[in-house]
């Protein structure tokens, strides 16, 4: 039994120091259409609820670190606020969003009595992004494609302690500027993605399995959302949904390269859209995650209600 212990708390620490750098990121939250706000100008409202499980933690080679446990488990909720002015610049509106720091309740189980691994609850970061909604582009039987730019910035405002392993907050500022667009091929079918582009700068408060450094600085990463969907009635649309993160530069620890600790997953699923009318709508998608290195492997599911103010 000793031996046994003594070989999981190898293989954990081995985990920490083989990735899991990055923050929080749009993994699956948005979907359908995503290329344009639904009702035009003016506040609208989402409220997201997610839920998470993973009993797999992945080395960089894709294997599964042999835990006596790796069970992760979370269920996050985040209130966001979007302005689409009437301001135009040319064919495109200008508008803002609001992501208001958000709730997680997160559970490990790492089969040592969490000796290894710890985790705490409370709230995530503030994320704020200044968009630009480009006019849709026109067919015969109603738009062909929509789409929009915003340069999305991510503020560490939310709980952080250094002798946590997983943390609402990643204790630092990013970047992580997106495209987003939506393409009808027909007035029922359509194909939407989201693609970010995330940089991180330094956290000067590490947690304690990085040892005695001053400082990390995650690495670089593109992360997409993709989706197409049908609608089999006016209110209803179902469809697949999934997402897919890459890291593309190494992890520095006190300015240095370190390797093997680059993250990656992708994820796919069934997913639905429903209108209750034009100002409310209501998303439910379900993701399975594949191919994971150096991060947890699971699956979430995903709810999502949007409102327009008038």
């Amino acid at each position: 039994m000793k031996k046994i212990m003594t070989v999981a708390i190898f293989s954990i620490a081995a985990f920490h120091a083989n990735g899991n750098d990055l923050p929080t990121v749009n993994l699956g939250l948005t979907s359908f259409l995503d290329g344009g706000l639904p009702a035009g100008p003016g506040w609208y409202g989402s409220i997201y609820l997610q839920n998470y499980s993973a009993n797999k933690m992945m080395d960089q080679n894709g294997d599964k670190i042999p835990l006596p446990k790796s069970e992760v488990d979370y269920q996050v909720m985040l209130a966001q606020l979007s302005y689409l002015s009437e301001v135009k610049v040319g064919k495109a509106a200008l508008g803002m969003n609001f992501i208001l720091p958000w709730l997680a309740d997160i559970d490990v189980d790492d089969g040592l009595n969490n000796q290894a691994i710890k985790a705490q609850n409370g709230l995530g970061d503030l994320l704020v992004g200044p968009f630009i909604q480009f006019d849709p582009i026109m067919g015969e039987n109603g738009p062909k494609f929509i789409h929009r730019i915003e340069f999305q910035v991510n503020i560490p405002t939310g709980d952080y302690d250094r002798k946590k392993d997983i943390n609402p907050s990643n204790n630092a500022f990013s970047l992580d500027p997106y495209w987003a667009a939506t393409y009808w091929f027909n007035p029922k079918w359509t194909a939407s993605t989201r693609i970010h582009y995330l940089y991180n700068f330094k956290n000067d408060k590490p947690t304690y399995s990085f040892g005695e450094v001053s400082n990390i600085k995650a690495g670089q990463a593109i992360h997409a959302n993709f989706a197409t969907e049908y609608a089999f009635t006016p209110q209803l649309r179902l469809g697949i949904n999934g997402y897919w993160l890459k890291q593309i530069t190494d992890t520095q620890v006190d300015g240095h390269d370190v390797n093997g600790r680059r993250e990656q997953v992708w994820a796919i699923g069934p997913g639905m859209m429903y209108s209750f009318s034009k100002e409310d709508h209501i998303f439910t998608n379900a993701y399975f995650e594949q191919d994971a290195e150096n991060r947890p492997q699971g699956s979430r599911i995903q709810f999502r209600y949007v409102h327009h103010f008038h």
